[in-house]
């Protein structure tokens, strides 16, 4: 076995049941991952020098195939179904020990890394790879300990990730070839069959998920979040596509993170140290730190480029639209060098609304926070799940269901305790569409969006009027400083109006509907703050 790199001299491959490979990477720097991936025809420099990689089968995550590991130590505390699906510790150990046999006779690569930007959260993470660029991606994703602390660092968690590895499906207890599996008593992540990166981030992710509220009493929460130069920070919830992202990108507020974050007491911290950003229909105008971040160092996932050329065609979704950038978080030049502040002064839950129902923004009481926060409505943007090729309406509690492993109360009881009894404002932002529903509609104006989050956080939105959406009950503003007020209320964006009443009801029976497996345990508060719906629309 050849050894490339520096490690902990303690570290080995083979106490983990990886033997007999033929050269393991440790550790290596962007430079020499990138020029591996290059030597191996794996990946393309684009003329902005940022690495242009294919992921393959997946190009997005399959959570009917990720797992958790039920066991005596999560049979009680997981909760299980939806996107939580058991299995069993002796199929893991199986699909372990396949794994880890996969790698014999081949090079591996392997990262030290760490979760949680506050000292006192963080988790030692080792990844260990197939493909360097996918080892690059834990270098962009996750935190970087400088040279001499990966020499002494012992990992809290093990990643191992084996796309080239193709398992049975049934015959070896899952569903088909490819598997992400979870094992909180081994501390063991593994994922098979797939080359997607965001399995990787998403794997860590959930861990924190379910280790910070369970045993810390930390809210982990699925948000970017951003801080003025006050030291206001904003929080901005949403799945994937929605916006967070670009929109917590704001060259007058430092940025703390864009996707996964802590919150306990008056601290914020980001669990990662990268960004994860969808490129497609990307542009210099809309998203300019963005854009600039797409240099060397980052990782282009899926793109296509300009017939002849080495550049990216953003508009390019003939195999995705879940078109990706993954970059570490200083390639954003007003990023927090520490990526940790103080409690939020203001929430956004943003929503990609496909039925062109909800506002462009409104403002919501406690009560109200609960119940969107519980109900996480969006509208699946295209790609970024297998099988999702146009906007479906979709409910995902707490704005991360796939990612949570406690049940939904948990968070949503963790958030209510933070916002009762303080000042904190928060927001529903619609970046879906509005003047007809998806297909007849447009999209929302992202100037005006960045103009309403510019007006709330300012606290100018606090000096105007309000109505009250007769279905929604939610505040909607009858006025905002360089926003055009005909696009305030979404009513009046509607050529039709029946036809906006009609399909502002059947949003909101499918809001009750879904909140009914709450309603048992939620409290009087959160059920006033239900949609009050006709039964017929």
């Amino acid at each position: 076995m050849n050894l490339v790199g520096f490690k902990n001299p303690k570290a080995n491959l083979e106490s983990i049941g990886i033997k007999n490979t033929k050269t393991q990477y440790w550790n290596l720097n962007a430079e020499e991952l990138i020029e591996e991936t290059i030597k191996r025809n794996q990946g393309v420099l684009s003329d902005t020098g940022a690495l242009a990689i294919d992921t393959g089968e997946f190009t997005g995550r399959s959570p009917k195939d990720k797992f958790i590991v039920k066991d005596d130590n999560t049979k009680d505390s997981v909760d299980w179904g939806g996107f939580n699906n058991p299995i069993s510790a002796e199929i893991f150990d199986k699909l372990y020990n396949k794994l880890c046999a996969y790698f014999e006779g081949k090079d591996v690569f392997v990262r030290d890394s760490y979760a949680a930007a506050a000292d006192q959260y963080r988790l030692n993470v080792r990844v260990v790879t197939e493909y360097p660029w996918a080892n690059l991606f834990a270098y962009n994703m996750f935190l970087r300990p400088s040279a001499e602390e990966a020499k002494t660092m012992e990992p809290d968690w093990l990643v191992i990730q084996a796309p080239g590895l193709l398992c049975e499906g049934v015959a070896d207890g899952i569903r088909q070839h490819n598997f992400s599996i979870l094992n909180f008593t081994r501390k063991i992540a593994i994922i098979g069959g797939s080359a997607y990166t965001g399995e990787i981030k998403k794997g860590i992710f959930t861990v924190l998920n379910y280790v910070l509220p369970h045993e810390k009493k930390v809210l982990a929460m699925h948000c970017s979040a951003n801080v003025g130069k006050a030291g206001d920070v904003a929080l901005f919830f949403g799945l994937s596509g929605t916006g967070k992202t670009t929109l917590s990108a704001d060259p007058n507020r430092p940025l703390i993170g864009d996707d996964e974050h802590g919150w306990i007491g008056d601290l914020v911290f980001n669990f990662e140290g990268g960004c994860y950003a969808k490129t497609i229909d990307l542009s210099a105008e809309k998203e300019p730190d963005i854009y600039k971040a797409i240099r060397h160092g980052a990782i282009l996932e899926n793109i296509g480029f300009v017939d002849g050329s080495r550049t990216v065609d953003f508009a390019y979704k003939n195999k995705t639209e879940n078109t990706r950038v993954s970059y570490p978080i200083h390639f954003i030049e007003n990023a927090l060098k520490k990526s940790v502040a103080g409690g939020p002064k203001n929430i956004f839950f943003l929503t990609y609304d496909a039925f062109g129902v909800l506002p462009p923004i409104s403002k919501l009481n406690v009560g109200q926070a609960m119940y969107f926060f519980l109900s996480g409505f969006t509208s699946k943007v295209a790609g970024t799940e297998a099988g999702v090729t146009e906007p479906q309406t979709t409910f995902s509690t707490c704005f991360g269901a796939p990612f949570l492993p406690l049940h939904p109360t948990t968070y949503a009881s963790l958030l209510g305790a933070k916002l009762r009894n303080s000042d904190i404002r928060v927001w529903l932002l619609n970046t879906g569409y509005t003047a007809g529903p998806y297909g007849v509609g447009k999209r929302m104006s992202l100037p005006n969006t960045r103009s309403l989050i510019t007006e709330a956080l300012s606290g100018d939105l606090d000096k105007v009027n309000y109505e009250t959406h007769p279905v929604f009950g939610v505040a909607i503003p009858t006025s905002c400083p360089n926003v055009p007020s005909e696009i305030l209320n979404p009513r009046n964006t509607w050529k039709d109006k029946a036809a906006y009443d009609a399909k502002a009801n059947e949003l909101a029976l499918a809001f009750n509907k879904n909140f009914e497996k709450f309603a048992a345990k939620a409290e009087e508060e959160i059920l006033h703050a239900a949609p009050k719906a006709l039964q017929s629309a």
